[in-house]
């Protein structure tokens, strides 16, 4: 029997600068329907004074999808908050969790979790201004501001400001001294903390995000857990979202194949390619389709080479996909998986 079905933060895939464009939503979709999926994060200057189509746009096959905001000042948030439901997103998000240093000499970012109260006054303003959810992504502290009190405090102050869902980033983050890959990677993972801070606010939706690595540990998750978030797994090996909507959210559907995501992403691709869009922005996001399987090598080593052409079309897709055994094209999840030689 199938579980009920679940509400889409049961899963999503994390925000994730230069990798989460339209092209990768829009791939993605070939692969989950109910996943949720998130922008890059964009901050409110970017939206108040540049490009809108270029910072905002998405396709209707996107939804459901969320609109990760940096910023910090209240008004401009809030702004850009309404613009986002001008536009169809489902959900805005705030940035609470990100170490670089562009977002710390903007003040906002994982820097936030020093300042509850700006976060409090800038949710209420977004809250305020759209009557769609607002999250927030964050971290489970930030340089000697680890203690559970002072997470425990951020929660509170930022619910007291009606925001319900609460997207937690399971390491602490090092404003000074780690990049922001070493963040993803040095600060050790508590999961504990999370779990605790779910027993202790079992009114919040709290999602869980940080080195989950496959559907069957993020089920794991999920008996705590109101959702996981996956991050750089779902990019790399973005087949283990195919199996998603079955696994994860209980449907009852054929699964696809690798073939036919490619097959039903091609059309998305024309398209582009008719706009101007080079080949190698939309297949990029397609490299890791075939990872750990036979012909993954040749796949990502065409687009790679020929992609990037002036003039690459579809031929080079079909030219990467020949090299891929019809075995491993026409495999389903949990059915006939092929295993790397």
């Amino acid at each position: 029997m199938m579980a009920p079905l679940r509400p889409p933060h049961t899963l999503s895939v994390a925000p994730m600068m230069d990798w989460t464009d339209r092209h990768c939503r829009a791939f993605h979709r070939t692969l989950t329907r109910r996943t949720l999926l998130y922008t890059e994060m964009v901050t409110t200057g970017a939206i108040l004074h540049g490009d809108r189509e270029r910072h905002l746009g998405f396709g209707s096959v996107e939804h459901p999808v969320a609109l990760q905001l940096g910023g910090s000042d209240p008004a401009a948030l809030a702004e850009c908050a309404r613009i986002a439901q001008d536009w169809g997103y489902d959900e805005v998000n705030l940035n609470c969790g990100c170490p670089s240093d562009r977002v710390q000499n903007g003040s906002f970012g994982a820097c936030l979790m020093g300042t509850p109260d700006v976060v409090g006054r800038a949710v209420e303003a977004m809250r305020g201004a759209t009557s769609l959810p607002v999250t927030v992504k964050h971290r489970i502290g930030i340089d000697d501001l680890d203690s559970y009190d002072h997470l425990t405090r951020f929660v509170r102050t930022v619910a007291e400001a009606e925001c319900e869902t609460f997207i937690v980033h399971a390491r602490k983050a090092w404003l000074s001294g780690l990049s922001p890959k070493e963040n993803r990677e040095i600060p050790p993972l508590r999961y504990e903390v999370v779990r605790q801070l779910k027993a202790d606010f079992p009114h919040l939706t709290v999602v869980l995000n940080g080195g989950v690595l496959t559907l069957e540990a993020a089920q794991e998750h999920l008996a705590w857990a109101d959702g996981v978030m996956i991050g750089r797994a779902a990019y790399q090996d973005p087949y283990l979202l195919a199996a998603a909507d079955r696994d994860v959210f209980g449907e009852d559907v054929s699964l696809p194949t690798r073939r036919e995501a490619i097959e039903a992403f091609l059309p998305y691709v024309a398209a582009q390619l008719e706009q101007g869009q080079p080949l190698n922005r939309m297949m990029k996001h397609t490299l890791g389709l075939f990872a750990g399987q036979p012909g993954a090598r040749h796949w990502k080593r065409t687009l790679s080479e020929q992609g990037h052409r002036p003039g690459a079309g579809l031929e080079v897709v079909r030219e990467a996909l020949a090299g891929v055994p019809d075995a491993v094209l026409d495999a389903r999840p949990g059915v006939g998986e092929i295993q790397a030689v």
